[in-house]
Order: structure tokens, then C-alpha cells, then sequence
């Protein structure tokens, strides 16, 4: 396969940047989106000049360093990460679009490379959960319904990718946010910080700069983990059953 690439450069945060084009041979449809990337690097250092900076990992969907905008989807036509996006779902001679998320929260640091600390920041503030020290309690000692739990897993799948801002129009991180806060608040083990977990959690990701939610739905419709969109809909419960209990 032969591609035309548009690929956004920018030397760091305060240098203004624009799309430069570039074009690849000799690309197998087998390959990972993050492997062509690969050869143009290849190409480009063998030419002298300077490789595209991206963000990448484990390279199995699991890690979520993965982040690129692909003609104007996150993560590109497939829902899946970057790196398990094949060059299969793109055709001979095509032209591509390659850009980093667009969000104010999330500062481009290079070429297509962005600082995503924020997702940090936001866990930061949800704490720790209280468990009592000494040996490993007994695994049964705590039961957890299985809906509990099954809602626990599903919303512990977030690998944190910032797919859910970069699609939102607003650039909110209420998928994110609901689903890191959700995970713990279900199980019993979440239960003692339940109320102040919740607020710091949305305080925090206000803090950063984060758009607001207008429930558009372009957040789970990006998110390669399918965190469903009514999570947002139980955080914001979450959070005012703690904002009234708060203010007793």
C-alpha cells in the first residue's frame, strides 16, 4: 500500500504547530497503524530529518498510551486503540489524518505526543480505600453481590487512553472520572470514602480544566473499553447524594 500522511508536527507546548505531509510505500494491510508510523520514522531518519514523536507502550490495547486523533476519530475508524488498528481498514493511495487529542487538559508536549498528567491528578484526588492491615483477609470475607461486581470490572476496564476527551466536543472527562469513581464506590471495600471520594474526584477534574457534560454520547461511542454512557448518570448521583449529605 501506498498512503499520503498528514501528520501534525510541533517542536514543543509554546511552538506553534501545523500538518506536514508525507508519503509511505510498502505497507502491508497486516500491519498495526503504530508499525507504519514505524516506517515513516524509518524513512525519515534515513532521509535526515527529524521522526514524528507519538506516544505508545505495551502495544496490546491494554496500556492506553496509544493517543491519535485518525481523520478526525479518536483511535481512528475502529473502536479499538491505535495500536490494534490494522492498516486494513484503510485503503491504497488514501489520505490520512494524524493529529493528538484536542483538549486544553491536555497539553500537546511534541508532535503527537500530549501530557495527560490530569488523568493523574483526578485519581490522585480519589485516595485510598480503608482496609485493615495485617495478613490477607480470607477472600470470602468480604461478599460482593455479582452485580456489584460485574459493574466493578466493567467500569475498572478504563485504561485511562483520554479517547472519552479528546471525542467529546466539550472536552469533558466525565467518562474517565465515572468510571474510576464507580469502580470503587459499588464494592464495599470503596464504601468508607464513598461521599468525600466523589467530590474530590469531580472537584479535581474541574480543577484541570475539563470541559462540562452535555451527555452528547461521543464519549462512549470513542471508548475502546465501552464504558457504557449511564456511568456518567451514576456518578452525578453519587455526587449529589454527597454534596447533600455535606451540606447537613
Amino acid at each position: 500500500m501506498k498512503l499520503n500522511l498528514r501528520v501534525w508536527r510541533q517542536r514543543n507546548t509554546d511552538a506553534e504547530g501545523a500538518m506536514a505531509t508525507y508519503e509511505v510505500d510498502g505497507i502491508s494491510p497486516e500491519m498495526s497503524f503504530l508499525e507504519m508510523l514505524d516506517t515513516l520514522n524509518e524513512d525519515l531518519i534515513l532521509r535526515g530529518e527529524e521522526p514524528v514523536a507519538f506516544d505508545h507502550d505495551c502495544r496490546e490495547g491494554i496500556c492506553g498510551a496509544c493517543s491519535l486523533v485518525i481523520n478526525g476519530d479518536a483511535h481512528g475508524p475502529e473502536r479499538t486503540t491505535t495500536c490494534q488498528l490494522h492498516m486494513r481498514s484503510f485503503r491504497d493511495g488514501d489520505t490520512i489524518d494524524i493529529e493528538p487529542w484536542r483538549a486544553s487538559a491536555f497539553p500537546v508536549v511534541k508532535d503527537l505526543v500530549v501530557d495527560r498528567s490530569a488523568f493523574d491528578r483526578i485519581i490522585q484526588a480519589g485516595g485510598y480505600i480503608s482496609a485493615p492491615t495485617g495478613s490477607a483477609p480470607e477472600a470470602h470475607a468480604t461478599p460482593v453481590p455479582k452485580p456489584d461486581a460485574d459493574s466493578a470490572f466493567e467500569h475498572a476496564e478504563c485504561i485511562g487512553c483520554g479517547a472519552c476527551v479528546a471525542a467529546c466536543p466539550n472536552g469533558s472527562a466525565m467518562l474517565f472520572t465515572s468510571a474510576k469513581v464507580n469502580h470503587l464506590n459499588v464494592l464495599p471495600q470503596g464504601a468508607p470514602e464513598r461521599e468525600t471520594r466523589v467530590l474530590d474526584m469531580v472537584a479535581a477534574m474541574d480543577d484541570q480544566g475539563f470541559g462540562g457534560c452535555t451527555l452528547t454520547g461521543e464519549c462512549a461511542t470513542a471508548c475502546p473499553k465501552g464504558i457504557p454512557l449511564p456511568s456518567i448518570a451514576a456518578m452525578n448521583r453519587e455526587w449529589l447524594r454527597a454534596t447533600r449529605k455535606a451540606r447537613r
